[in-house]
């Protein structure tokens, strides 16, 4: 069982500070993990992710994995954190959101899922017991089960079947889980995935269901899907209730930095996205002021650092012209410094809201933060 506990919690909200011990690491509570799809999170070395971002944990996931490199390669290498030279944590999420992202590629059955590969179209089928194979062979110190993320909006009926086949699901991946044990003598654990869209029957249903098969912690999936911020908001925070106090709670692919505070509100503890990644290779990062575009004339001669306010490897050392001029050359280093940036600016943020639920300024902070950060600054491009 996942060693976690809760140290301390916000007297005027359900944020809380806390830990988990797995065999690569101690991870606190809230965090946030940058996302390393195919074993590496985009435009940055694993050095850089230590050294400069500080990341505590990484997310890598199952179904990329498994079709390249394969799980051939990676038992040969000794698991994904031999692999790709990573001693700290990684999460694998089920590769189910992924297969339902193929949409016409993929065929739900009652004892899994059968889908095309999106790199050559060659067909496949995951099982929960497959999956859990799968990240045996990867590794990882926090599998996630094979479920059934649905899209939005989504009718009643459909939520339904989808909660069940997500909770039947749930059993067999537990049962592989226990049946197994890990290929590289560290330790591997198993959080369940509560599904259910925007009922809050289903929703309540689906905890209910994974609770009772006693998973080391609950993630909220099927959200950011489209919903809006408030019904998502809405949603966390009844789910939450049906967490237990004792197992670490983590909502998937969440998201914006007002996202992140709102949830850490509503009492969740991890969190990944590929906003800040993405938007980095996109030249749009994240400040204490706003989100800017690097590609705006205004910095073409604004020889003050991005933000004055960060103090990662970028700000204290590059202009807003000189990171200008790499985007708009289309120098690979413009890639990199901004993608160091914006993960220091999620990293920061998660720590600054443990300093402040400790300190008893949650949510005062939080509220005026959130109105500050979520501001786009709009100039002028060339």
């Amino acid at each position: 069982m996942l060693k976690f506990s809760v140290n301390y919690k916000d007297k005027n909200s359900k944020a809380r500070l806390g830990e988990f011990v797995t065999g690569h690491g101690v991870v606190k509570t809230p965090i946030f993990m940058p996302v390393g799809t195919q074993g590496t999170v985009k435009a940055i070395t694993q050095r850089v992710l230590e050294t400069e971002v500080n990341a505590e944990i990484v997310l890598s996931n199952t179904y990329h994995l498994y079709l390249r490199p394969g799980t051939k390669i990676l038992e040969q290498a000794g698991g994904l954190h031999h692999f790709m030279n990573w001693d700290r944590p990684i999460l694998t999420d089920s590769g189910g959101f992924q297969v339902y992202s193929l949409s016409d590629l993929r065929k739900l059955k009652k004892d899994g899922v059968e889908f095309r590969s999106h790199l050559d179209g060659s067909s496949h089928f995951f099982s929960p017991k497959k999956v859990i194979e799968i990240q045996r062979s990867i590794g990882s110190d926090i599998m996630m089960p094979l479920d059934e993320c649905t899209p939005y909006p989504c009718e009643y009926e459909y939520a339904k079947k989808s909660k069940e086949l997500t909770s039947e699901w749930a059993v067999l991946n537990k049962k592989a889980f226990e049946e197994t044990e890990p290929l590289y003598g560290s330790p591997q654990y198993l959080f369940g995935i509560i599904q259910g869209s925007v009922y809050k029957d289903l929703r309540e249903s689906s905890a209910k269901d994974l609770v009772n098969l006693d998973f080391d912690g609950y993630s909220i999936g099927g959200l950011a899907v489209g919903e809006p911020a408030e019904t998502m908001y809405d949603l966390v925070d009844f789910t939450t209730d049906f967490i237990p106090e004792n197992k670490p709670r983590y909502l998937m692919g969440v998201g914006r930095p007002e996202n992140i505070l709102e949830a850490i509100s509503r009492g969740v503890d991890m969190f990944d996205c590929v906003m800040p990644t993405r938007n980095a290779r996109n030249a749009y990062l994240f400040t204490s002021q706003g989100i800017v575009s690097m590609r705006n004339a205004a910095y073409k001669d604004d020889f003050a650092p991005l933000d004055s306010n960060c103090g990662c490897y970028t700000c204290k050392n590059f202009s807003r012209a000189y990171l200008r001029h790499l985007f708009n050359a289309k120098e690979v280093l413009a890639l990199e410094l901004a993608t160091i940036h914006n993960l220091t600016f999620y990293l920061d943020l998660v720590r600054e809201a443990r300093k402040r639920i400790l300190d008893g300024s949650f949510m005062e902070w939080k509220n005026n933060y959130s109105k500050i950060i979520s501001i786009n600054v709009q100039t002028k491009e060339e």
